[in-house]
């Protein structure tokens, strides 16, 4: 049967990535953490395991790195497509945050923004890859890069994929 992954996997997958098998928390607080029920969580990692992405749980149903690593960079971009919108206040995404930001002069395009109405900047909105994703960011500054990161890859130029790949893989 095949494994229908849903975009609150990839949030998923990418907060697992922050943990290692000694510090990685119960469910009922990464559900918190990322704005999702614990049943979600649970379910989400049900399906990262059937996608081999995750390790079962006697294993510590922690990311397969590797596995991981060649999703999000390769087939994130296809499976779960950027969507640009209006110009909307938001919290600044993939070139518009760190890392990238501090690698990247942004022009005079306006910037990708997460619409979100507790954000301070303004520009073109890129739907977030779940709607809990603006307050997951504000709460993990290293979760929020990895999903500007993504973003990048989602979104971006040839030249912003390449450096947001980079900055990736040194994530995780």
């Amino acid at each position: 049967m095949p494994i229908a992954l849903k975009p609150q996997d990839v949030l998923v997958l990418l907060k697992l990535c922050g943990y290692n098998a000694a510090t990685r928390p119960a469910y009922s607080l990464i559900a918190g953490e990322v704005g999702m029920s614990q049943s979600e969580i649970n379910a989400s990692v049900k399906r990262l395991q059937a996608a081999g992405l995750v390790n079962p749980k006697e294993l510590g149903e922690m990311p397969i790195l590797a596995a991981a690593e060649e999703f999000l960079i390769h087939a994130v971009k296809y499976v779960f497509p950027a969507k640009r919108g209006h110009y909307v206040r938001g919290l600044p995404t993939s070139y518009a945050a760190k890392p990238l930001s501090d690698l990247i002069v942004a022009g005079d395009d306006p910037i990708p923004v997460w619409p979100d109405p507790l954000g301070k900047k303004r520009g073109l909105s890129l739907m977030p890859l779940y709607r809990s994703v603006p307050d997951a960011a504000r709460r993990d500054p290293v979760l929020y890069e990895r999903l500007a990161m993504l973003d990048a890859i989602r979104d971006g130029t040839a030249r912003e994929r390449k450096l947001a790949e980079k900055e990736l893989i040194k994530s995780l």
